[in-house]
């Protein structure tokens, strides 16, 4: 009994520690998207190009992240974390020195920058999921951990923005170095971060249990149906994440009714409900299994976004945002905006706990080879980048409204997934060092008492 308890002590610490690196994740994830403002004023370029450091984060997750899983596998949690807060604390700096190059040099340096903070950010993700699901227990103690972690990084994603439109929002000309407050509080925690972490011991569950070789360990991993499918839904889950309030923003900005400045609020609450929906996610985790609620959100979803299709644009809702006066005070007003905006806000609180299910029924059961398929995981974070386009492409060809069936496609795959391709299956694959084939299939989902 005294052994549980000193065991829990000690996990403390290392919870503290990934929930804060989840929150950084998102911190630097978010600085690239107010940034493509920054960089379209700066240097007179279109929006595709000033969307390219948004872009540059999600390749390096496409570069990242199979040698993730193998620095895993090879140096274990604790050592790969701080590599990993090394890189995006130079990441970070490096966009830092874009704002101090020459006006010619600047924006690929930014761009460098932003694609090396992109690896950290991988490397990042690669850790603390199988961490927390690990210092939670796994089951739903393990998902409620991740939706706590998702709760903070929710709350970085509403901050950055707000903070990085505090900064230009005066200026006459944004500039790279308008951002440069936003981009010292990165540095600051990411030293903070990697120094407590020197001094904090983390455990190593799988990491440093087997030695056998990753390209073994990757088809181990890919030997278990439900993980492949369970990549494929982060893929396509990333995408929807992304792509849903993205569109949206565009669509709005068009619309001479609301203008840019509500169109970026009205997608703000998009983000908030996903805090809202991680709050909730994290109070209801331990009681709900990660495969009703990725099934029954999923289902939600759908319902939603069918909603916002099928309902004409000339419904228009009032909805409250915070509006900037002539004066430029900010304050809480109410905004007529088509009731379809409606339907793809509330659409955050379903995708808020997405991940956390998606990640724990895909690696649920496979034992040594978590950290092989953590990297692959990872990797698949590119769809980020991917859907939205195909999205964007779908909106240049048929409208707005129209490109939202990519979302309901997506939404379709991430129900089946939930109910029928999150089943493991998978027989006589050894899970341990051991060579003894066990039947992993047989491997349910803990529920508590």
């Amino acid at each position: 009994m005294n052994t549980t308890t000193d065991q829990n002590k000690n996990r403390i610490v290392p919870i503290i520690m990934m929930i804060a690196l989840f929150g950084m994740i998102s911190f630097v994830t978010n600085l690239a998207a107010p940034m493509g403002q920054v960089l379209k004023e700066q240097f007179g370029v279109s929006n595709f190009m000033g969307l390219l450091g948004n872009a540059a984060n999600f390749i390096a997750y496409a570069v990242m992240g199979i040698p993730g899983g193998i620095l895993l596998q090879r140096v274990g949690y604790k050592k790969t974390a701080l590599i990993a807060i090394a890189i995006g604390f130079v990441g970070v700096f490096v966009q830092f020195l874009s704002g101090h190059s020459p006006e010619s040099a600047a924006f690929g340096v930014y761009l460098l920058g932003a694609f090396i903070a992109g690896f950290s950010m991988c490397l990042l993700n690669t850790v603390v999921n199988p961490m927390l699901n690990t210092l939670g227990g796994g089951g739903n103690k393990g998902n409620q951990l991740i939706q706590v972690g998702g709760s903070f990084n929710s709350i970085m994603a509403t901050f950055t923005p707000m903070f990085v439109g505090i900064l230009i929002g005066e200026a006459t000309k944004a500039n790279i170095k308008d951002v440069f407050p936003v981009m010292y509080i990165a540095m600051g925690v990411f030293a903070v971060v990697f120094f407590v972490m020197m001094a904090v011991k983390i455990p190593e569950p799988h990491a440093t249990n087997t030695k056998e070789p990753m390209g073994k360990l990757m088809s181990g991993a890919l030997k278990f149906r439900h993980f492949v499918l369970g990549a494929i839904a982060i893929f396509v889950y990333v995408g929807v994440e992304v792509g849903t309030p993205g569109i949206m923003i565009y669509w709005l900005s068009d619309n001479p009714e609301v203008g840019k400045t509500i169109a970026g609020f009205v997608a703000g609450t998009y983000w908030f409900l996903m805090l809202v929906g991680r709050l909730l996610g994290a109070s209801l985790g331990s009681k709900i299994s990660s495969k009703t609620m990725l099934s029954t959100l999923s289902a939600v979803g759908l319902i939603l976004i069918l909603s916002a299709i099928l309902s004409p644009t000339t419904n228009l809702i009032s909805l409250p945002v915070l509006q900037t006066s002539a004066t430029g005070a900010l304050s809480f007003g109410m905004a007529q905006v088509p009731i379809n905006a409606l339907f793809i806000v509330l659409v955050g609180l379903c995708t808020s706990i997405m991940w956390g299910s998606i990640f724990n029924l895909a690696v649920e059961g496979l034992g040594k080879f978590t950290p092989a398929a953590s990297g692959i995981f990872m990797t698949l974070v590119c769809g980020g980048g991917i859907l939205p386009a195909i999205q964007g492409g779908v909106a240049d060809a048929a409208g707005y409204i129209a490109s939202y069936w990519v979302i309901v496609i997506a939404l379709a795959y991430l129900l089946f997934y939930g109910l029928v391709g999150s089943k493991n299956v998978t027989k006589g694959v050894s899970v341990t060092d051991d060579e003894v084939p066990v039947d992993t299939a047989s491997q349910s989902v803990p529920v508590e008492e």
